[in-house]
């Protein structure tokens, strides 16, 4: 499964893990996502959303 939120589509980043001696390595940032029940016109529909997008209210959750 992507792991892409629904709503904002914020994907993983990628970058290097850097010792102290230096050497580096590729890592990836995994957006914190969930799996929420939403209601999506009239529905409920089981979507994978970023933590940022449930706290700033984007969705309206299932009751």
């Amino acid at each position: 499964m992507s792991k892409i939120c629904q709503i904002c589509d914020k994907k993983p980043l990628s970058g290097n893990n850097i010792s102290h001696a230096h050497n580096k390595t590729r890592r990836r940032w995994l957006p914190n996502l969930r799996s929420v029940r939403v209601d999506q016109n009239g529905r409920t529909v089981r979507m994978r959303v970023c933590t940022t997008c449930i706290k700033q209210g984007r969705i309206r959750k299932a009751a």
